[in-house]
């Protein structure tokens, strides 16, 4: 239960810094509240988002993977936040969008996208490795 509250919290400090970083990705950060209950809510969907549906486009495009040299994978990255993004605004109404996805989709919205995955996948891979510290500890 604690492993995955501290996965829910390192995804939603990536998402913050990659929104922080990358310009078109907008995400509505406030002092405290509900801003960060939103926040959190937006970290889950992008965890069950790359929990559930991620293996299967990997699966699907391993041919693609392989003619690419693994290039692919930062398109479906960049899909699998497009789709949280997707899912946070359309269906929560979150309020969590990148390069005005969605509705409209644009090249910036892609170019955002692969931006924001590869801050997303440092930040994670960095607070990931703390958290294997307090793994150890614990």
């Amino acid at each position: 239960m604690l492993d995955t509250v501290v996965r829910i919290l390192i995804n939603a400090v990536a998402l913050v810094v990659a929104a922080k970083i990358v310009p078109d990705i907008h995400l509505s950060i406030g002092k405290a509240g509900p801003e960060w209950v939103k926040i959190a809510i937006i970290a889950i969907v992008f965890g069950l988002v790359n929990s559930y549906i991620k293996p299967i486009v990997k699966a699907l495009s391993f041919p693609l993977t392989l003619l690419t040299l693994g290039l692919i994978s930062f398109l479906i990255n960049a899909a699998m936040l497009l789709l949280a993004a997707w899912i946070s605004t359309e269906l929560l109404d979150l309020h969590f969008t990148i390069a005005k996805f969605p509705p409209t989709f644009s090249g910036a919205a892609l170019i955002a996208a692969i931006l924001g995955s590869i801050v997303i996948s440092i930040v994670s891979t960095v607070l990931g490795l703390l958290n294997v510290g307090r793994r150890s500890v614990l």
